[in-house]
């Protein structure tokens, strides 16, 4: 007997092998068949999906749950247009926060509202003796008060910038080490927060961008927050971490085993199970676009410099060179096309050492590719695992920063599918919106918020942006046997759409209705956003038979 079974449903399941199905039958969270090979078996629960779309789960390949969850839950100066506004929106957080020396984190700063950087002067003002850190909606800034600032100072390296409290990249870090670790349990609220969220947008799966370290790590033992929520059966989606590359410590292992550097107990790419595991070694090479700190080969427009590095590129290099020979698979922070060259470089150089023809390493973001820069991706193999929702978001911005030669080189599409390079959707959430209806929606239409184009020429199908989201995330994230498409053995995660996203005007696709998300073949709760999916028959007899209520198993 079937635990559940969707019927009347278009159902797209992304498998070339049976792509239209109308039933789909669902035993112990998995998925056992489609249309004839299920029609006539009984169900302990049969829901009629009155014609609405179905569609695989959909795989957000870079997020930072932790990240998310505590922005929603702190306060936040994004409303602000002036400096005014988002001074007393800090005097605000920190008059009702804790007592004077405790830290307060205030989110959703954005200098380009503002015409400027605020400073730690100004900071000053509102802080009521307490430490601020006011975080840049990027992940690459933040401004402190001179509490703060002074105490970090101390610490950074001769040369490395700082101006009047804004603070990028590496000085960034050192500020979030001073203010490390957070609680476990506060982590896992957080993370339960923003994994509901996603749930609500149709999300059934992430990969949380880094872990435990680097600019975006919110404690040395982070991974026991997603255990703890795992043992107490509060993770209501699939989370796939990846290992920032700091993690790496230099161990006492075997000659034959060529290890140079390895996480404790040699733990790599695959541990896990279904629900947790751990995925690619996360790398950093250079900042982001929004902090003006991406790695470029030619200054920004109107600005003198071409943004940073994280390090020396022979340290980074070495760091490529040492996760790939400890077996991990790799995602390679590189938004900058200098950064992509290093990038690319140190990959080549990996693979030639010790080649892993299926180590499957991926360039997070890819940001700005040349078209010289395309066939490399290709021979490789390496995957560009895009945010297409950032130019939704900062289109306007970012291609006035390019320039007209170089803005139909922002976040590619076209260019990369037909070269043969993986295109994989993701969001990079909270940066900005982290609907993958949204992300597929601009990856068709190619136009920022403000109606703008940005490389038009780089626009993709429907069934592309689809497939970005789905098949190509999951065997990103080594998941392609259980994820990405709706077969018989792959997990039962789904998403329930009120119209097909192939069908309706392209401008429509972002505010599809999401009627239901479905995580082991169990429909998420009431408190995921979720409303009744179409009309329920839970005889176990089909719908004509007694009426005998189960529960779905």
């Amino acid at each position: 007997m079937l635990c559940s079974r969707l019927t009347n449903a278009n159902i797209l399941t992304m498998d070339p092998e049976h792509p239209v199905a109308h039933d789909l039958g669902i035993w112990q969270g998995r998925i056992v068949g489609l249309d004839e090979a299920v029609t006539s078996l009984p169900a302990r629960e049969v829901v009629d999906l009155q014609g609405a779309t179905v569609l695989p789960g959909f795989i957000d390949s870079h997020v930072h749950l932790a990240w998310t969850g505590l922005k929603q839950s702190a306060p936040s100066v994004a409303p602000c247009r002036e400096v005014a506004a988002v001074l007393a929106a800090v005097a605000e957080a920190t008059a009702r926060t804790g007592v004077p020396g405790d830290w307060v984190d205030v989110m959703g700063y954005d200098q380009r509202a503002l015409g400027r950087h605020l400073t730690a002067a100004e900071l000053d003002t509102v802080s009521h003796g307490r430490k601020v850190f006011l975080m840049h909606d990027s992940g690459h800034g933040c401004v402190v008060n001179s509490a703060v600032l002074d105490a970090v100072l101390e610490l950074l390296p001769a040369g490395v910038p700082h101006q009047d409290g804004f603070l990028v990249e590496a000085a960034m870090a050192e500020v979030r080490r001073l203010r490390l670790p957070y609680a476990q349990t506060e982590i896992a609220d957080a993370v339960e927060r923003a994994a509901r969220t996603c749930l609500a947008e149709g999300v059934t799966a992430v990969a949380e961008a880094g872990i435990g370290g680097g600019l975006l790590g919110h404690s040395p033992v982070e991974l026991g927050a997603y255990q703890l929520l795992r043992d107490r059966g509060r993770l209501p989606l699939r989370v796939q971490l990846m290992a920032a590359a700091d993690t790496l410590r230099p161990r006492a292992a075997h000659r034959d085993d060529r290890l140079p550097r390895t996480l404790d107990l040699g733990m790599r790419t695959g541990f896990g199970d279904d629900w947790l595991s751990l995925g690619a070694l996360k790398i950093y090479t250079d900042g982001g676009m929004m902090a003006r700190t991406a790695a470029l080969t030619a200054p920004y427009e109107g600005l003198d410099h071409t943004g940073q590095l994280q390090d020396h590129p022979e340290q980074l290099t070495r760091l490529v060179v040492d996760g790939h020979l400890a077996g991990w698979q790799l995602a390679v922070h590189a938004i900058g096309d200098r950064a992509v060259d290093l990038a690319l470089d140190a990959l080549e150089h990996a693979q030639r050492l010790r080649p892993r023809p299926d180590a499957r390493h991926r360039i997070e973001h890819a940001g700005l590719v040349r078209p010289d820069q395309l066939p490399r991706f290709a021979r490789l193999g390496v995957a560009a695992v895009v945010q297409p929702a950032f130019l939704h978001s900062f289109g306007d911005d970012y291609a006035t920063l390019m320039g007209p030669e170089r803005a139909p080189w922002l976040y590619r599409g076209r260019s990369f599918l037909d070269h043969g390079v993986p295109l994989v959707g993701s969001s990079d959430r909270p940066v900005t919106d982290g609907a993958p209806l949204r992300a597929i929606q601009f990856m068709v239409e190619r136009a920022a918020a403000s109606g703008r184009p940005v490389g038009p020429a780089e626009a993709i199908t429907v069934d592309e942006a689809l497939h970005a989201f789905t098949v190509a995330a999951a065997r990103a994230c080594h998941w392609e046997h259980a994820a990405g498409s709706l077969a018989p053995g792959r997990r039962a995660d789904l998403v329930v759409l009120g119209d097909d996203p192939r069908r309706v005007d392209p401008s429509r696709i972002a505010g599809t209705e999401i009627v239901a998300t479905y995580v082991d073949g169990r429909p998420a709760g009431d408190g995921d956003g979720r409303r009744a999916a179409g009309e329920r028959n839970t005889s176990p007899h089909g719908p004509d038979g007694p009426a005998s209520a189960g529960p779905a198993a």
